[in-house]
């Protein structure tokens, strides 16, 4: 005998199938972009939001400098590196062209200066003492970034500097960056705000920072922007809308406004169209099971776990969940042991599983108990799991 019931009200979309529901449900939701790659995530939940040409192999630009920030506030968690320690600024990192903090040739500088140089003012130079201050010289900090990338999961990326500066063997995708982004917030939360600061000055030189989100009313705090002719114009962002968290990366766009908007638009898309809802979280059961011969006659069901599932606001009522298992269930009964499903379906959008277990254990009935139990079984048609 097969048991089902249905939880119409219950509404939520599982990440497994999230964008396919997006895509083919309703073309008015769904969002496009003119950049060549991208990605929006959920910070919350991991869920994809949206991606175009997310794993294809781009120019990074600027925008790996963000790697580069991981690795001075991986050694300022770690305690080999303060604040107020100072390094001296080479030629080489003196004479690099492109963004510049302005750092003097042979002179020490403090590394928040430098830290607040690389990620307001986009310093190249900046990031090339901060390199070689930690690593002696930009092409063993370069190997060093290809090792922490690899150790984050940024499997189709390479690092040959400390600036993004243009180099054919230096590359990465939208959704490495992205992880790159979710690990930098994650991990960092004590230097994370360096990166909603709007202006540096030094040596009397003012600039402000790059990233055109933070003048936007998108609850943005980061990250970093980007800029090569190969590459085009690209963004990595971040905001924050009632304590739900979405990271995108853009890139190969042809301009800095054609960057701010579409960046503008995005981040707002992912922040004011989803929801985040709970569901199972244990503190009922889900449905009471029948239990044949066992001491107890009935048992309580519940999702194995408690699950987090981002929904599109639109179609948050939409969504219907079953619960399916064999009734009634033979004794003895492990407690959390699976006897059924949940199955979440979509409209027109897809269906995922979720194992079902019981709640506790319930021990079979002894051999005298058990041919009782049979014989009333037989002669009245009601037994251990009526």
């Amino acid at each position: 005998m097969r048991s089902e019931t249905m939880k119409n009200r219950l509404s939520f979309a599982f990440i497994a199938f999230f964008f396919v529901f997006c895509a083919s449900i309703s073309p008015s939701f769904a969002i496009d972009t003119d950049a060549k790659q991208a990605i929006i995530i959920d910070y919350n939940t991991g869920a994809v939001l949206f991606e175009k040409n997310a794993d294809t192999q781009m120019p990074t630009s600027s925008m790996s400098k963000v790697i580069t920030m991981y690795m001075v506030f991986e050694a300022l968690k770690k305690g080999t590196l303060s604040l107020d320690d100072t390094m001296m600024v080479s030629e080489k990192a003196w004479r690099k062209k492109g963004s510049k903090m302005f750092v003097p040739v042979g002179k020490q500088v403090k590394v928040e200066d430098l830290i607040r140089g690389v990620i307001v003012q986009s310093g190249n130079d900046a990031t090339i003492v901060l390199a070689e201050g930690l690593a002696g010289d930009e092409d063993s900090f370069a190997a060093a970034l290809n090792r922490k990338a690899k150790s984050l999961g940024m499997d189709n990326s390479n690092f040959m500097n400390a600036s993004g500066w243009p180099d054919p063997d230096h590359y990465s995708t939208a959704r490495d960056l992205s992880i790159l982004a979710g690990a930098m917030i994650k991990n960092f939360p004590e230097y994370y705000s360096y990166y909603g600061e709007k202006e540096f000055t030094y040596s009397k030189i003012r600039q402000e920072n790059r990233n055109p989100l933070l003048y936007r009313n998108v609850g943005a705090d980061g990250l970093k922007t980007g800029h090569t002719d190969i590459g085009g114009y690209g963004l990595i962002g971040t905001g924050v809308k009632d304590d739900r968290r979405v990271i995108i990366v853009v890139n190969g766009l042809e301009s800095s406004k054609a960057r701010a908007n579409e960046a503008t638009r995005l981040l707002a898309w992912g922040l004011n169209s989803f929801r985040i809802l709970s569901l199972f979280d244990g503190k009922k059961d889900l449905e009471c099971a029948p239990v044949y011969f066992g001491a107890k006659s009935t048992v309580g069901l519940q999702a194995k776990e408690p699950l987090s599932f981002v929904v599109p606001k639109l179609f948050e009522n939409d969504l219907g969940v079953k619960i399916r298992y064999n009734a009634p269930l033979k004794a003895p009964i492990a407690k959390g042991q699976e006897v059924g499903v949940i199955i979440v379906s979509v409209p027109k959008g897809g269906v995922v599983e979720i194992p079902l277990v019981t709640t506790e254990a319930v021990e079979a009935l002894g051999t005298f108990a058990k041919v009782v139990a049979k014989a009333r079984l037989l002669t009245t048609g009601q037994g251990r799991f009526d």
